[in-house]
């Protein structure tokens, strides 16, 4: 019937997230709207795709108004530059503008992929590349992290006999000496698994719940910084989670894949930049639409982000190597930081084609800042040539007269109960163009 058709294209219609990319409305970013009706983990997936394209989100709007939810993004590029490449925004567009989660790279189809959590020490990532090599697995992405003393990695391998699972022994004994390096002191013991790629939704978020699984297994913690406030609003039943720290690529896609993976939703928020502070703020529940309630699960919350904003910190010299792949190569690599005393906070492995692109965050055996001669003398034994020192891109900084300041910090979450969630609201719609100013 002509018009059941006509109401399942409505229906149709207001289902699908609406997509609206403008490069008018502000003069310093692109503006990436994203309308639809509420569902769980929508703001993560569209946080995701930004992420994955390396774009800076300078500022956020964040609205879930009972069964819809509306989200502005003011984004850039690494350099601090509008978007203007059309492949680039056609992607987004086709990425947010369904029901389904982010496709993974076809790349990885049919891969399979390792799972690696251990005791950090010098040499781990050289050791764990070595025995891949001499079990002649060729990598081709990689991702691993480093914090607090542990070490938590991912690796695809190639090799249609691992990924098909024919080879159960061959499998067995590459999990055997891996998890030989890895298996610790007895109190924090390592471990590794082998799955199918498509069993890893994606990299980073899966590193950030394996750093998260070795945490809830810490006996102590170290002292945190005043960077995370978690309060409690009880009259409006939100938990308030207060983020103030030094602005870095992908802080939010940590910050909101925690939230996430915590089980918590995120109703309204707002993100601000200023020069190189951050400042977010979430008014949130858990997923059964309570609010924190004990002091222990707010503890909880409040160590978790704060591990989740650590990890990717970027500490140490960042090296990237571009080279012809051949085999070996990551363990010939990691095996001239370990001889000259460098060790590997984060690596992120990938290769195209016949080419390996690779970055690495390198200090110091003790996680300070490398010598200058270590560095020289690994870009000599790799080759000048494909190994350089190079600076993780970033914007150019605009100091605002207004923003969150280091000043700040020790007023973390003073003036939640000052904030009115009406005029939260009020002000998230005023960002989304749907209502005027009332000034």
């Amino acid at each position: 019937m002509e018009w059941l058709d006509e109401y399942e294209k409505l229906v149709i219609r207001m289902n699908t997230p609406r997509v609206v990319i403008d490069n008018a409305v502000c003069p310093t970013a692109t503006l990436v709207q994203v309308d639809s009706v509420r569902k769980r983990g929508l703001l993560l997936e569209a946080v995701q795709v930004l992420a994955d394209l390396d774009l800076s989100i300078n500022k956020a709007y964040i609205s879930s108004d009972g069964r819809w939810f509306m989200d502005v993004f003011h984004v850039t590029d690494r350099l601090g530059r509008k978007l203007t490449d059309d492949s680039v925004i056609t992607y987004i567009q086709q990425s947010l503008g369904t029901w389904n989660e982010p496709s993974r790279p076809a790349a990885l189809e049919g891969l399979t992929a390792l799972e690696l959590t251990g005791a950090d020490r010098t040499g781990l990532i050289s050791e764990v590349f070595a025995v891949l090599a001499d079990m002649q697995c060729s990598v081709v992405d990689a991702r691993a992290w480093t914090h607090r003393g542990r070490l938590a990695c991912v690796v695809f391998l190639r090799g249609e006999e691992l990924a098909a699972g024919t080879d159960d022994d061959r499998v067995v004994r590459i999990l055997a000496r891996l998890g030989h390096l890895l298996r610790g002191d007895g109190e924090a013991p390592g471990a590794v698994a082998a799955v199918p790629a498509a069993g890893v939704a994606h990299a980073d978020r899966r590193l950030h719940q394996l750093m998260a699984a070795d945490l809830d297994r810490a006996t102590s913690f170290p002292e945190l910084s005043p960077a995370v406030s978690v309060q409690s609003w009880a009259e409006r039943g939100y938990s308030v989670v207060t983020v103030l720290c030094r602005d870095r690529p992908k802080l939010l896609f940590d910050v909101v894949c925690t939230l996430h993976d915590m089980d918590y939703v995120v109703f309204h928020g707002t993100v601000d930049t200023a020069g190189d502070r951050a400042r977010q703020e979430f008014y949130i529940r858990r997923a059964d639409g309570s609010p924190i309630r004990s002091e222990a699960e707010r503890e909880r919350l409040n160590q978790c982000l704060q591990a989740a904003i650590e990890r990717r910190s970027q500490e140490g010299v960042r090296l990237e190597l571009c080279t012809p792949d051949r085999p070996g190569l990551l363990s010939e690599v990691t095996r001239t930081f370990r001889e000259n005393g460098l060790l590997v906070a984060q690596a992120e492995v990938s290769t195209k084609g016949d080419l390996a692109s690779n970055v690495f965050y390198v200090t110091d055996a003790a996680g300070k800042a490398a010598d200058q001669s270590a560095i020289d003398a690994v870009r000599e034994r790799v080759g000048a040539d494909c190994l350089v020192v190079s600076e993780e891109p970033r914007p150019p900084q605009v100091f605002q007269k207004d923003g969150p300041s280091d000043s700040d910090h020790g007023s973390v979450g003073v003036s939640v109960g000052l904030v009115y969630l009406g005029n939260l609201v009020k002000r998230n719609l005023y960002n989304l163009g749907l209502i005027k100013s009332c000034s």
